[in-house]
């Protein structure tokens, strides 16, 4: 198995509703941040990644035909040079303010909270503690974080080819990535999940 779709954008721009999508166009599973949740064993490759170390990024998505989300964004140049013929999906947020509002009032709220006594929850507060100083330190900070927001989209489509590059933001349904991939619109609504009022629920925040 190899994969299709390397996903590009950062969480809190649709990734959730992406992965769904895309379950349902491959057949397969897409990666995710709940993957990691699901697979303990993967944080300790995620927290090679962070580090600097060499991670054989075949082995970790043997099992996927897609991934989305972080902490797959935050090393999207690695796993598009392992997977060549995979699309690069860049999904963005309307504005720089809009995925502040949205990243700060879920992910990075989360961030904020001292790590559970679990040692598999420290493991994974601690990887994705680093993703997050790697996007920037002052990733709490709204100028600081919208500013990184605006240099990994840029980033992005200075280095993958237009040919490569699929460009996506919610709302945008099937058709680009459709297009994409070369397959048929299903005739079904796109997947719509994870709404910040969800997400808080679900983690407890409210």
């Amino acid at each position: 198995m190899t994969l299709r779709v390397v996903g590009a954008g950062v969480g809190r721009t649709g990734t959730h509703s992406l992965k769904l999508a895309l379950e349902q166009l491959l057949g397969g599973r897409c990666y995710h941040m709940v993957e990691v949740f699901e697979r303990p064993d993967d944080i300790a490759r995620w927290q090679d990644a962070v580090d600097g170390k060499p991670v054989d990024w075949e082995a970790l998505m043997q099992e996927y035909d897609a991934a989305v989300d972080w902490p797959v964004a935050g090393f999207w140049p690695e796993l598009s040079a392992a997977f060549p013929d995979a699309i690069v999906l860049l999904s963005t947020r309307p504005s720089a303010e809009a995925w502040w509002k949205s990243a700060n009032d879920t992910i990075f709220e989360v961030s904020r909270r001292d790590a559970p006594p679990d040692p598999v929850m420290q493991a994974q507060m601690r990887m994705i503690q680093g993703l997050l100083d790697r996007f920037t330190p002052d990733w709490s900070k709204a100028a600081a974080a919208q500013a990184a927001y605006e240099r990994h989209n840029a980033a992005v489509r200075a280095a993958v080819p237009k040919e490569r590059l699929v460009e996506w933001r919610p709302g945008d349904g099937w058709e680009p990535i459709c297009t994409a991939l070369a397959l048929p619109v299903p005739d079904a609504p796109f997947p719509h999940v994870n709404k910040t009022d969800e997400f808080r629920a679900m983690v407890g925040l409210d």
